[in-house]
């Protein structure tokens, strides 16, 4: 990988940065963690946010803008952000327009951030927010906040030019860009850190009445992006709905924090594939991911309503843990209410079935009164009956809330147990091999 490292002379920062990553290549020419690596520097005697085709001719697959970062309230910060704009060019560059991105190395550059961070500083992403917009190769800025004692500490330098040169990106990162948040885009931040979901372009709050089908579709192309990420508890209702809409509508998946989380270690294509055989059981379907990995023809398998229905009465935290242990994706509605499809790969069905079963059974038998009839298993459950009790003379109030509990209690000098007030049921679930689950 070619990597091309410019900072501007007037820079404080950017030269602390370059001097830092030149000690560090000086000292250790063939760095272990860089193997193939190529580095070339480059400065410019004005602001890097007026640059425009500054990398005009330069051979690289990534630019990295060393800088200074500067905020209206200092603090000690590392960043890390794509440049462009979504309205005016107050900063540099041109209106409306965003540089190419480069999301996983910027992603990795933030977590090496975070090993590297001394005492007093944090890590962060930023939204986009200032020039140049005029570049060709994909690019990003990293820099040191946010005052002249920040810019010219030799630590913070070193801890950059550090994650500069061990930033290797993930593999499987999944390019992301990112609605609504702060300046220092919280959210974003936190799951570009713990997951693969690595962002380019990024809007904040403020920008949503900017983006629009154009808008959406250049942060898209110009983060090379699969997916969207909105930060809803940043946005009102209505922006909210409007840029959902917008998303829908152009065709762009849009992917939940815990989504993002749960994408283990699936292939995007697969991914992809699951969440569209998911969109076949109902509209607004979503699907959690658990050790499903690889890839191969998907299936849908269903288990029995009730069966499923029962087990997650009995203990809906200990099936979804059972879940993890499974290779599968399960299905629940809009609202969490989990359904009986599962997404597999085909190859595995009748061995999930087959696990699916046991663990609800498992569940059910650990919690209810149950029985076995050849194929059948027997769930019969003992509720209170007020009606009952009611005939029998019991006021409402406190015997009832005792009985309900399985205590006996004393009534016009009578006692009155529990099973003379109380109803049995019984649901019959007919399961193909019963007698083999555990």
């Amino acid at each position: 990988m070619k990597v091309a490292l410019i900072h501007s002379r007037q820079d404080i920062a950017g030269c602390n940065i370059r001097h830092h990553i030149e000690q560090c290549l000086t000292r250790d020419s063939v760095p272990a963690q860089r193997p193939g690596r190529i580095y070339s520097f480059f400065d410019v005697d004005g602001r890097l946010i007026h640059a425009e085709g500054v990398d005009a001719g330069i051979d690289a697959d990534v630019v990295i803008f060393l800088s200074r970062h500067t905020s209206v309230n200092p603090e000690p910060v590392l960043t890390v952000h794509a440049t462009g704009n979504y309205r005016d060019a107050e900063l540099g560059g041109s209106p409306r327009t965003l540089a190419p991105a480069a999301p996983p190395m910027m992603q990795a550059t933030l977590r090496a951030l975070a090993r590297h961070c001394p005492g007093g500083y944090r890590v962060s992403c930023e939204v986009t927010h200032h020039g140049p917009t005029g570049l060709s190769h994909p690019s990003f800025f990293v820099e040191i906040g946010s005052t002249e004692k920040e810019w010219a500490d030799p630590a913070a330098g070193r801890a950059v030019a550090d994650a500069v040169l061990e930033a290797v990106p993930l593999t499987n990162a999944v390019p992301l860009i990112g609605f609504g948040g702060t300046h220092y885009a919280v959210r974003e931040t936190q799951i570009a850190l713990a997951t693969r979901g690595a962002f380019g372009h990024i809007a904040h709050t403020r920008e949503i009445p900017a983006i629009d089908e154009e808008m959406c579709r250049s942060m898209i192309e110009m983060s090379g992006a699969v997916a969207a990420y909105i930060d809803r508890k940043a946005l009102d209702h209505a922006s909210l709905d409007r840029i959902a809409g917008l998303l829908d509508r152009m065709g762009i998946i849009r992917l939940s924090e815990s989504e993002i989380a749960a994408l283990g270690h699936l292939s995007w294509d697969t991914y992809r594939a699951v969440r569209e055989l998911t969109g076949t059981v109902a509209p607004g379907t979503r699907c959690y991911i658990h050790t499903l990995e690889g890839a191969g023809p998907l299936a849908l398998i269903s288990l029995d309503p009730v069966l499923l229905a029962e087990a997650a009465k009995a203990g809906e935290a200990d099936l979804i843990k059972g879940f993890e242990n499974l290779a599968l994706a399960h299905l629940a509605t809009q609202d969490n209410r989990l359904l009986p499809q599962f997404v597999v790969f085909r190859k595995d069905s009748s061995i999930l079935i087959n696990a699916l079963n046991t663990l609800c059974v498992k569940i059910i038998r650990n919690r209810e009164s149950t029985a076995t009839e050849n194929d059948c298993l027997i769930i019969r459950k003992v509720r209170f009956d007020p009606g009952k009790a009611r005939e029998l003379g019991v006021p409402a109030g406190p015997a009832f809330r005792q009985l309900a509990a399985g205590q006996a209690v004393e009534h016009d000098g009578q006692v009155i147990t529990p099973d003379r007030v109380s109803v049995t049921s019984e649901t019959r679930i007919h399961i193909p091999g019963l007698e083999n689950y555990s």
